[in-house]
């Protein structure tokens, strides 16, 4: 089994002395997991950092054993917020609800495109309109509810109050998740 993908590293452990495991979300093949040889050298550190968006080539035996993948580097989308908690928080957050409900192996091209218009909007001035709307979204592309796509600055606590009870009610707890930490600290910035 071979492929080559675009997408967003959702998370990342150590595996041995060199290697570390990645889970990835990609356009054409959902969310997946991998080896990443070397990926914890100094050099392949700095690079690999949550929310970037790499261009991945994975290989395996066949598809239902862990493969390996090598990887590209297509935007550094982290770095350029670590000097703002709130974004780099967002970016948590979001990555880490991806992770826990997308299932893996399965595609999910809205989602992934609603999650990449999330990204490139960080740099706007309603970003964090932008990211209550992204959850919203996903809320509803996982087949919960419908909302207003229109967010004032006076509805982002309430919008994230109600996205978050939607999340924990209908997905994270009956699955024994717990919400992410870094989306319970978004929150409190806008308490």
């Amino acid at each position: 089994m071979n492929w080559e993908d675009e997408g967003y590293l959702l998370s990342k452990k150590n595996y041995n002395e060199n290697s570390i495991i990645i889970e990835i979300f990609t356009a054409n093949h959902g969310k997946c997991k991998g080896i990443v040889y070397g990926g914890s050298s100094r050099k392949q550190k700095r690079i690999i950092q949550i929310g970037n968006k790499f261009f991945f080539n994975w290989k395996a035996k066949n598809e239902h054993k862990i493969g390996y993948f090598n990887i590209e580097l297509i935007k550094p989308i982290s770095p350029q917020f670590f000097e703002d908690k709130r974004k780099t928080t967002s970016i948590l957050s979001s990555v880490t609800i991806l992770n826990s409900l997308l299932p893996e192996g399965q595609v999910n091209k809205k989602i992934y495109l609603l999650y990449e218009d999330f990204l490139n909007k960080l740099n706007s001035e309603n970003w964090i309109e932008n990211y209550v709307s992204w959850e919203l979204s996903l809320v509803k592309e996982l087949g919960f509810g419908n909302y207003d796509s229109k967010i004032t600055n006076f509805g982002i606590k309430q919008a994230l109050n109600f996205s978050k009870s939607l999340l924990n009610d209908n997905l994270f707890a009956p699955n024994r998740i717990q919400l992410p930490l870094s989306r319970h600290i978004l929150e409190k910035y806008y308490n």
